[in-house]
């Protein structure tokens, strides 16, 4: 089954095109990254997605489901965000166990304290936890909490923006490491932006590279072992990279 599918999508803010005719798939279970410099149209490809970026023409289609304009509570559970900035996702004034509730009173979800902390849990993060603020967590607790408040609705689809960039390198990895395993024990779907080639390398099995706002290849990630990009543009992203980025650093 497909999980995302993308048909000549063209997603602009107010009079500026910012993403010209995106289209790709991504099979139920993969984890798909899209790739390119700033600025290129990727993180407003998973906004469109969420539901936050509703200007925009083509189709949007989600675990079969199209995907309508703006926020939808019912598609909330079935594909959530994790955003790039662990210190800006979060309510600064809401402890983590009123962050991780929301969405539960929300969705009118009952047995919440065991949900809270089965997902405490699954993110790595002792009970002690529960009732902090965030200005008392370091920035990789954060991004767990982050995680941890995507994932307790259950979805089976996750777009990832940038989820390790904003942290420390020391941390990065222990998130990277968290997210492979929590796809692997629940199944997930990932759609992930990233500019790190070792990222798409460690996470995902295929990439759409994007410049200016349109996708200019589709590759598998075995691509960065042998480099054999078709696209130019494709091409001189490998080189800057140096070739063949070594993807221990990450794990």
């Amino acid at each position: 089954m497909t999980a995302i599918s993308l048909r000549n999508v063209d997603i602009s803010y107010g009079d500026t095109k910012i993403v010209h005719g995106a289209t790709f798939d991504v099979a139920e279970g993969e984890s798909f990254a899209l790739v390119g410099e700033s600025g290129s149209g990727k993180s407003t490809i998973l906004k469109a997605i969420a539901g936050l970026a509703p200007e925009w023409t083509g189709d949007i289609d989600v675990l079969g489901q199209s995907r309508g304009h703006g926020v939808d509570y019912r598609f909330a559970s079935r594909c959530q965000m994790v955003f790039q900035d662990p210190y800006g996702s979060l309510h600064p004034r809401k402890t983590v166990d009123s962050v991780l509730t929301e969405p539960l009173k929300i969705h009118g979800i009952g047995n919440r304290d065991t949900r809270v902390k089965d997902i405490l849990n699954a993110v790595g993060l002792d009970q002690r936890f529960r009732f902090r603020f965030p200005h008392q967590l370091s920035g990789g607790q954060r991004q767990r909490v982050a995680i941890a408040r995507a994932l307790i609705l259950e979805p089976r689809v996750m777009l990832l923006d940038e989820p390790t960039s904003a942290l420390d390198v020391s941390v990065q990895a222990e998130i990277l490491n968290l997210l492979k395993r929590l796809r692997a024990e629940q199944g997930l779907t990932y759609l992930m932006v990233t500019h790190n080639l070792p990222v798409v390398g460690f996470m995902c099995e295929r990439m759409a590279i994007m410049n200016k706002g349109r996708i200019v290849e589709i590759a598998p990630s075995t691509a960065l072992h042998d480099g054999s990009f078709g696209d130019p543009y494709s091409q001189s992203l490998y080189a800057a990279s140096g070739g063949n980025p070594d993807l221990k650093e990450i794990v």
